[in-house]
Order: C-alpha cells, then structure tokens, then sequence
C-alpha cells in the first residue's frame, strides 16, 4: 500500500509527541503541525481506517505496528539527513527544514549512501 507525504509527517509526528510527552491527542497534532483541529480529525480518521493507528475511547492515539514502521523510518531519515546537512556546515534550523522537504522523496540507495558517509563526512570537513 502506497502512503502519501502528508500522512508520513502525521505518523511522524505522533511517534515524536509520543516520546516527548507519553500520550498523543489530536489536539497536540494540531498545535505542534500548526493545523486545525478538523484537518487533523480527517487525517486520524484515514489513518485509523487504514490502519496506522489506534484511537482509544479517551482519544489518545497510538500507533501500530504498521504505523509504528514508517513513522520510524521516517524519523530516522530526518535525524540521519539533518546530521548530514549540519556536518555540511547548514545551521541546524535550516538542516531540520530542508530534511523535512526531502525524507520522502530520497530513494533509498541515496539514503543509504548518505548515512554511511554522513558521520565521516562531519569528521573530514572540520579537520583543523
């Protein structure tokens, strides 16, 4: 099953809140997506119909196992991407921005090319 873009950034997003805070409500997606409560209902409601997600009777999300697996992917691919950026010398504002634009799109053969050379690359470019 092909996911889209958006729904990666939710996943996304609810492991991180998830982490920072131990519970996740629809709400807090909304506030830290900088999106409206009723964009984010939509959004859960695909999410949990197709099957990324759980909502439980007090409207806490959590993810699946499913869910679980991309969000991470996804996350790992940011961190790994902004590192790179930073140890190319971006500040790290603009590195998070810039990984953010392009986690989903990178194919994985770049990807994996990027975090094998990304912490050498860090250590070769800041030699005294």
């Amino acid at each position: 099953m092909e996911i889209h873009e958006s729904a990666e950034d939710y996943l996304e997003t609810i492991l991180i809140l998830g982490e920072r805070t131990g519970h996740v409500r629809s709400i807090d997606i909304a506030t830290e997506m900088n999106y409206t409560k009723p964009s984010i209902s939509v959004a859960m409601k695909k999410l949990r119909a197709n099957g990324y997600i759980e909502v439980d009777s007090d409207g806490f999300i959590t993810l699946t196992s499913l869910g679980l697996k991309i969000a991470t992917t996804i996350y790992d691919r940011h961190k790994v991407l902004t590192d790179f950026f930073i140890a190319l010398g971006v500040n790290e504002k603009t590195a998070a921005k810039d990984a953010c634009k392009i986690e989903h799109d990178l194919s994985e053969e770049t990807f994996e090319k990027i975090r094998v050379l990304g912490p050498s690359l860090g250590k070769y470019l800041h030699q005294d």
